[in-house]
């Protein structure tokens, strides 16, 4: 029983620890996220359109 409340302190302590990201940096990060996503779709569609193009046109 000592153990298990030892380590529920320790987990408590850890917890205030934690450092949040503010609401601007997280804005800010999705943004990012949401843009190279779109830029890497972009990329691959245009990447499969002409393989598919390629591929059409050998057989």
């Amino acid at each position: 029983m000592k153990k298990m409340l030892d380590y529920i302190k320790s987990v408590r302590s850890e917890w205030f620890k934690i450092v949040w990201p503010s609401r601007d940096a997280v804005v800010r990060a999705t943004i990012m996220i949401l843009i190279f996503s779109g830029l890497a779709a972009l990329f691959f569609f245009v990447i499969d359109s002409i393989l598919n193009a390629l591929v059409g046109w050998i057989f």
